[in-house]
């Protein structure tokens, strides 16, 4: 394949730390192989149930001559007794260290290691990949790689975008061709090793026989680094690049780019991959709770060019479903030996589509429910109006009238529905608002939408079974434990005024508009009443009779605790949400039949 990064502009680079021995898990550059015996704990967690053959530091060369480095975990035997000893390769790419593993990364940034029991990983797990000790003795291997830029991979490190999809083919038939493989190579992995599937897969390698994208965004601008127009890269630059990520030649700079192009060029629209093209076997996973990639999976679910897709819809905290959920666990090694193996196992009777529902508090989600698609054929989207009480009603105000609050504070307006019966709401909603500010002209709007308990208090869901934590209840919570990994107030729909553009022919749902981000359109004159589509996140709740819902509408992240920061908000002075008359705002819920 020819190169495409030439058409695409630089992005300014930073420096990173240089990889250090011992932090992160990382051993200087040095090609060898070694077997691990059957019951080999070098992490003092869970003994390999078999014997591992571990080839460290394999080079990989790219079309231009650029040097990646991957470990490889696979059978002892594998290659060795001709094709029926061959076994295919699960490719697991992102640029954290290749021996940077879950172990280490449940301990830095997670309470009770999210109440994954002791013993359940090996050690040898890359970070957000599966563990090798339970694939290799499955007759598989393990690939995992430093991606351009990361530990001693030669190149500048870049996030996603054409060129670490080319890595990744280039990668990916070398694999293929390597004696102890069958040819066929999957990708596996969560977040980051799950966002760079759709761009590797949409380039269509002959020897990508299967994908399992499991938390996967699908637009980095505008689900997570500038979503809405707001750059929200706080969390990738104060934890992920302080704290995770090692190379020796630097880094695209997200933050960089935004203070140069704050509008979407060719650069940032790279990082957006085309799902339409791609055709091998896809099995999708997503939650409502991560705020990065679930309207990625969705996307990929309603895009992705295959009949052969799955989509299944956890209550779980997305390291959680990858590591300490069984039932995850064994229909990935189903789907693969399925596609890679060509395992007559069954898994094409697996339901196309799984749905989860939240019910927060103490009360445990619904998990695996059988939908015929999604959106769910039997939603009714209804619009509740904001009302001059406080409330949210079936019916406009016919008077206008207006709410405001400061939008330099945590200030807040906010809107009530009580259910008289049992209900779910299960899809992607959306807030029709209009707005102005006298003192401004612009507007940054965040709206999140709350459950309520029966007495009107704003309630949270816990991201992870309550059984494998000692807490019984939020309030033994301490600061320190009360994360977004672990805690979740509901979703949240971003959008700043100046950029309300949309193009309805590109959305993926009429609820999810499309903002092309490249062009500012600033309210003039300040005080000027505009329109704001705002998408907000998915979500699947059920509501008991007497619970509730409130949407509440601010100049801030009501929903973040950790890395969220005012220092990229533009608002100043009063913001006014119009109620009635010919500016009736609402929202459009996606209520399910039940």
């Amino acid at each position: 394949m020819a190169s495409m990064t030439s058409s695409i502009p630089r992005a300014p680079v930073v420096p990173i730390k240089p990889p250090e021995p011992g932090v992160g898990g990382y051993q200087p550059l040095n090609p060898r192989s070694e077997i691990l015996p059957a019951g080999w704990n070098g992490f003092n967690s869970r003994p390999l149930p078999s014997a591992i053959l571990v080839e460290h530091d394999v080079a990989f060369t790219m079309r231009d001559g650029a040097k990646l480095y991957a470990d490889i975990y696979r059978p002892p035997s594998s290659g060795s007794d001709g094709d029926d000893a061959k076994v295919p390769a699960l490719l697991c790419w992102s640029p954290f260290g290749k021996k940077f593993n879950g172990l280490a990364a449940l301990r830095l940034m997670t309470p009770w290691n999210l109440g994954i029991p002791d013993g359940t990983l090996s050690g040898l797990e890359k970070f957000e990949a599966p563990d090798p000790a339970d694939w290799v003795p499955a007759g598989y291997a393990v690939v995992n790689i430093d991606s351009r830029g990361a530990g001693d991979s030669d190149g500048t490190m870049v996030i996603m975008g054409t060129q670490e999809a080319q890595d990744g083919y280039d990668t990916l038939e070398a694999l293929a061709r390597l004696p102890w493989c069958n040819g066929r190579v999957g990708l596996a992995g969560n977040s980051h090793l799950a966002i760079v599937q759709w761009f590797i897969a949409a380039l269509r390698p002959p020897s990508l026989k299967a994908i399992a994208p499991w938390e996967g965004c699908g637009d980095l601008f505008r689900e997570q680094f500038v979503r809405g127009g707001i750059y929200g890269g706080d969390l990738f630059d104060k934890l992920i690049v302080k704290h995770m990520l090692r190379g020796r030649h630097g880094m695209e700079c997200f933050r960089e780019m935004y203070k140069q192009h704050p509008l979407a060029n060719a650069w940032w629209n790279d990082k957006r991959p085309d799902m339409r093209q791609i055709t091998v076997p896809t099995y999708i996973t997503g939650t409502w709770t991560n705020t990065m990639h679930g309207m990625g999976a969705i996307r990929g679910w309603l895009e992705v060019g295959t009949a052969d897709k799955w989509l299944r819809w956890h209550p779980w905290q997305e390291w959680y479903d990858l590591w300490g959920n069984p039932q995850a666990k064994a229909e990935l090694l189903q789907f693969f030996g399925r596609y890679l193996k060509g395992e007559d196992n069954g898994w094409e009777q697996t339901p196309r589509v799984r749905m989860a529902v939240l019910r927060f508090g103490t009360a445990d989600p619904i998990e695996n429910m059988v939908v015929d698609d999604f959106p769910l054929p039997q939603t009714q989207h209804k619009p509740l109006y904001l009302q001059p009480n406080g409330l949210l009603g079936a019916d406009a105000p016919r008077e206008a009238s207006i709410a405001s609050y400061n939008s330099e504070s945590a200030d807040s307006v906010a809107f009530k529905h009580t259910f008289g019966r049992r209900t779910q709401i299960i899809g992607i909603p959306k807030a029709v608002l209009y707005m102005s500010c006298p003192d401004h002209d612009d507007m940054d709007v965040y709206v999140l939408i709350e459950k309520l308990d029966a007495g009107g208090r704003p309630m949270l869901n816990l991201n992870i079974p309550w059984r494998g934590i000692p807490a019984k209840s939020f309030d033994e919570f301490t600061p320190e434990q009360s994360t977004e990994v672990v805690l979740y107030k509901g979703p949240v729909g971003i959008l700043r005024a100046s950029h309300r553009a949309a193009d309805p022919a590109r959305a993926m749902h009429p609820n999810w508009p499309f903002h092309p981000h490249e062009t500012e359109d600033k309210v003039r004159p300040p005080g000027t009443v505009v329109r704001l589509e705002i998408g907000i996140w998915a979500m699947g709740v059920e509501y008991a009779a007497g619970e509730g819902l409130q949407v509440r509408i601010s100049g801030r992240n009501l929903a973040i605790n950790n890395f969220g920061t005012t220092e990229h908000a533009d608002n100043k002075g009063q913001h006014r949400v119009h109620l009635g008359g010919e500016h009736a705002s609402h929202v459009i819920l996606p209520f399910v039949l039940v």
